[in-house]
């Protein structure tokens, strides 16, 4: 199974910014503190190209964020301002889940220590999401012939607004989004599947949610691969999820999707999408599981692609 990290590629923040870049670092040193691959299986990401970028979004608006010509509001929706590291943070975090990708056609997973930037549409950002790292993959990936369909299970809190809105109304991509009814984007899209959680949902609640987007990804395939958006933030003590989900039911999610994917033979690349905890190292910990479920999964021996 190999891991792709771009942790040292640092995106520069204000003082006080509430993005957790630390979370990163931390995460993969966790990673090789468990021996969870050996060292040479952590893989630094080539950069996405514009042309590969541009499978996913206008090229007007890969040009605009690559040549720094971002007017001020588009910034702000971002959340980030715009530097010359930003840009190359961001094209990296998407070469990672495209090298994931690659990974598991070849092993039958791959996992992006980073990565799950769903909420950036093909003409925008937003949300700390500039470009859309899964859609970017699963474009380049169809256009080259190694896949015709997959799926998205996309479990941050937030929904995959973006991810939604690029694949509206193509049948090739089965979206589907579990996340807080009453939290950001405050504008929904339509995802292939929804299912929208009140405030204070609480494990019950959010398993039930998972478990009806699993059967019905399973009901709409097969798919010739599976990407997996393994999100922190719906933890109840993160700072922007307000959720009632323990780290137990986390890792219980984690499970259920990668052993629905494992059972439907989908190769599964797995991101690690939003976490925001007080606590940073309860944030890694749970990313942690999700990259420890990848791993249980990888010692059985996964499918590799069906398309060739």
């Amino acid at each position: 199974m190999q891991i792709y990290y771009t942790d040292h590629f640092v995106l520069p923040l204000p003082e006080g910014h509430r993005f957790p870049m630390v979370k990163y670092a931390r995460l993969r040193e966790r990673v090789l503190a468990a021996g969870i691959v050996p060292p040479h299986e952590l893989v630094e990401p080539a950069p996405a190209t514009e042309a590969q970028l541009t499978r996913a979004h206008d090229a007007t608006y890969v040009a605009r964020v690559c040549e720094g010509r971002l007017p001020p509001q588009e910034q702000r929706r971002m959340g980030f301002p715009w530097s010359p590291a930003m840009v190359e943070r961001a094209r990296r975090s998407v070469g990672a889940t495209l090298g994931a990708a690659r990974a598991a056609l070849r092993d039958g997973l791959g996992v992006n220590l980073a990565g799950g930037t769903h909420h950036a549409y093909a003409d925008r950002g937003e949300g700390y999401c500039i470009f859309n790292d899964v859609a970017v993959a699963i474009r380049c990936l169809q256009h080259e012939g190694l896949i015709r369909t997959a799926v998205v299970f996309d479990c941050d809190v937030h929904q995959g607004n973006g991810t939604a809105a690029i694949f509206r109304d193509d049948p090739s991509v089965f979206t589907f989004s579990v996340h807080g009814a009453n939290n950001f984007p405050f504008r929904k899209e339509d995802s292939s599947l929804d299912i929208a959680l009140p405030d204070r949902a609480d494990d019950g609640e959010y398993l039930a949610a998972v478990a009806a987007g699993v059967a019905a990804a399973r009901a709409a395939g097969p798919f010739d691969m599976a990407f997996y958006l393994a999100g922190a933030d719906a933890h109840e003590r993160d700072r922007l999820g307000r959720l009632n989900v323990s780290m137990r039911a986390l890792a219980e999610r984690d499970a259920m999707v990668l052993g629905s994917c494992a059972s439907q033979q989908w190769p599964v690349v797995v991101v690690m999408a939003g976490g925001y905890g007080s606590n940073i190292d309860e944030t890694v910990t749970i990313h942690l599981n999700s990259v420890l479920a990848a791993a249980a999964l990888s010692e059985r021996g996964l499918p590799t692609s069906t398309i060739r």
